[in-house]
């Protein structure tokens, strides 16, 4: 037997995929009305708990309680995705009784995970349940029941889970996010978790991390000639120099906006000094500085160098845009 041919016209395409989302809308649109005090003891269950949340779930619901895990995880409450077919040969010695149970099923009859119940009542473990039956087995069993049910699936045959997983994603976001708040948790304490990404690239990574200094930094004297101030600038290639005191205290810079005003100005490139061609009260930073900090100063001074200083104003680095764009912070 030959394959369909497919469709020639797009739009039963797109009316498929409309009909698809307007239906997995709808059911996370519903769960507002069902958030009661059955959702907020569940928060108290997982604000109580000593240990770890261990959610759990078998087939679709068990890719599903991964994410949620992930999301419980990375926003301030300990939590680990337990494989109930695993948990029966061994690994249910990764629940302990400091521990907490969020259960995952749609039906509440998964039988993987009603093997796991008699456990969890001889270690005293609260068991949360997200299901689309309230009267189940599971949601009987179960410590607080949160109703995730749905009256169509999103699947035109209304078989394969869709707008059902859809809800139960929705759910653990929502129950993660409500807990992060209750605890007080902040974007530091989010970056903590995530260092590798650019949040945590963000709020961790300092000035002195990404600087350029010692032999690479551009400097001069206020009394050096403009023509040897530019090739300290093209040697460095900074696009910057800065001019320093005996003492490396910072005076003023040189860019390639003051070259072209003293080109404006007619400036004799040989006879001219930097001291009359620099731009004093220059932005400077610190090293200890968060990184993010200098962006902010660049962006609000429109500028793409900075020179860093110690407490007592002497150059130790300077950096420029290229050098955030290659530590990820910009």
């Amino acid at each position: 037997m030959s394959p369909p041919a497919a469709p020639a016209d797009t739009a039963p395409l797109i009316a498929a995929a409309r009909r698809a989302l307007e239906i997995e809308a709808r059911a996370v649109q519903a769960l507002g009305a069902r958030l009661d005090g059955h959702f907020a003891q569940a928060c108290r269950v997982c604000l109580a708990c000593q240990g770890r949340v261990v959610v759990t779930g078998m087939g679709k619901s068990g890719h599903i309680a991964g994410k949620i895990a992930a999301a419980l995880a990375s926003t301030g409450t300990p939590a680990f995705f337990l494989h109930p077919a695993e948990a029966g040969h061994g690994d249910l010695g990764m629940i302990t009784r400091n521990d907490a149970v969020l259960a995952l099923s749609n039906s509440g009859e998964t039988p993987e995970l009603l093997l796991l119940v008699p456990h969890l009542k001889r270690l005293g473990v609260p068991l949360i349940v997200m299901t689309g039956k309230d009267d189940s087995t599971l949601a009987r069993a179960a410590t607080v029941a949160l109703d995730v049910s749905v009256p169509e699936e999103a699947c035109p045959l209304n078989l394969a889970p869709t707008a059902s997983t859809t809800a139960a994603l929705a759910m653990g976001d929502a129950l993660a996010v409500t807990l992060l708040e209750a605890r007080g948790f902040t974007a530091e304490d989010f970056a903590r978790s995530h260092p590798g990404g650019s949040l945590g690239r963000r709020l961790f990574l300092r000035v002195e991390d990404v600087m350029r200094r010692g032999a690479d930094l551009p400097r001069v004297a206020p009394d050096t000639p403009l023509g040897e101030g530019l090739l300290e600038m093209s040697r460095k290639g900074l696009g910057m120099t800065v001019v320093v005191d005996r003492e490396d205290r910072v005076l003023g810079v040189f860019t390639d906006g003051d070259l072209r005003r003293a080109l404006d100005r007619h400036a004799d490139v040989h006879g001219a000094l930097m001291r009359s061609v620099m731009t004093t009260n220059c932005k400077t930073i610190g090293p200890r500085e968060l990184a993010a900090e200098g962006v902010h100063l660049m962006e609000m001074h429109r500028i793409t160098t900075l020179p860093v200083v110690d407490e007592a104003g002497k150059l130790v680095g300077a950096f420029n845009v290229h050098d955030l764009f290659r530590a990820g912070v910009m």
